[in-house]
């Protein structure tokens, strides 16, 4: 399983409604940590699984003291709380000043984020939110452990400049000057955030521009510019959520995501967890699926550790199922996230 880290050059594109959205329909077990050095948004988006807020002391906050004692990657579960949708997500810190907590922690964190894969009793996915990584953000430094670094851009042309930019930079840093990653080393990649009228279009005008400008990324799938979608996701608006663009989009894109590189990422998930189980286990201990969801099925959970038999339908509250968020066919209550194109 893997690191993808998510960031943005400049501006605020949607990275962390991007970062939700994907880890909503993430075909395995998902951590969501909210890693931008500036400060999270979810203690202020969504509700706890609870029903009421999520603490802003229990994630990144408190992790750094327990980082400084050296960090086994299942030690991170006990800093994670479940959105009320069943995410669950390592909350961000409350204001910049924080980030002086974890000063030197990044690469522990890193490595504690890519080696969760390798838990033998909650192996997960991690998808990390870094927000803007302009100037000397230490978020970067959780980059050499990343499988996938995804850089977040809108379609403007001055967007595109940087992201361009940003990429060539990020991959001759991460891969020791080269602009082609080499073995152990992340691909960076781009999402774009557009109308889904020209987004392929404009997908293939920027994978050229990128391949011409020789920055060794490539352009990995977009994601609607859609605001009643992400106002959906943060359960700030009802609807049909599974029905949103949004949603239909980031599940493409995580599905191309498993095309090209699911392989690899299954490779450590199965040498840890070689036998599966075919009854619901409890979430610390839940089996992954190998293969990401069927198109057009929705899964805003992400965490629907075992496929559904003909006929099963999820009941919220069972161990190892999550209760979708609001808006989608199976209840109400909040999910995650916040709005396309503002904030983070």
């Amino acid at each position: 399983m893997a690191l993808i880290a998510l960031a943005a050059d400049k501006g605020s594109p949607g990275v962390t409604t991007a970062a939700v959205a994907l880890a909503a329909v993430w075909p395995r077990r998902v951590l969501l940590a909210e890693t931008d050095p500036a400060g999270g948004d979810l203690v202020y988006r969504s509700a706890a699984a609870h029903g009421g807020p999520l603490n802003p002391n229990t994630g990144m906050l408190s992790i750094a003291a327990t980082a400084r004692r050296g960090l086994v990657p299942d030690q991170l579960w006990d800093h994670v709380q479940p959105l009320s949708g069943g995410l669950e997500v390592l909350v961000g810190l409350g204001n910049s000043e924080q980030a002086a907590g974890l000063a030197g922690l990044w690469p522990t964190l890193g490595r504690a984020f890519a080696s969760l894969a390798d838990s033998p009793h909650a192996a997960a996915d991690v998808i990390a939110d870094c927000g803007r990584i302009s100037g000397d953000t230490p978020a970067v430094e959780l980059f050499p452990h990343a499988s996938l670094v995804l850089l977040v851009s809108r379609t403007e042309p001055e967007a595109l400049a940087r992201v361009r930019d940003r990429a060539a930079a990020l991959a001759g840093k991460l891969n020791g000057g080269a602009r082609v990653a080499g073995p152990g080393s992340p691909m960076v990649g781009v999402v774009l955030i557009a109308d889904t009228g020209s987004a392929a279009k404009l997908a293939s005008q920027v994978n050229d521009m990128l391949v011409h400008a020789q920055t060794g990324a490539r352009v990995v799938g977009t994601l609607a510019d859609d605001q009643a979608g992400a106002e959906q996701l943060a359960g700030r608006r009802r609807g049909r959520l599974d029905k949103s663009l949004l949603i239909r989009t980031a599940r493409k894109v995580t599905a191309d995501l498993y095309q090209q590189y699911g392989a690899a990422w299954s490779a450590s998930a199965h040498a840890v967890q070689p036998h599966q189980s075919h009854e619901p286990q409890q979430p610390r201990q839940a089996q992954h699926q190998s293969q990401p969801q069927q198109q057009g099925q929705y899964a805003p959970s992400a965490q629907q550790h075992q496929p559904e038999q003909p006929g099963q339908q999820h009941q919220p509250g069972q161990p190892g199922q999550r209760a979708a968020p609001q808006g989608s066919p199976q209840g109400g209550g909040r999910s995650s996230d916040g709005r396309a194109g503002a904030g983070r």
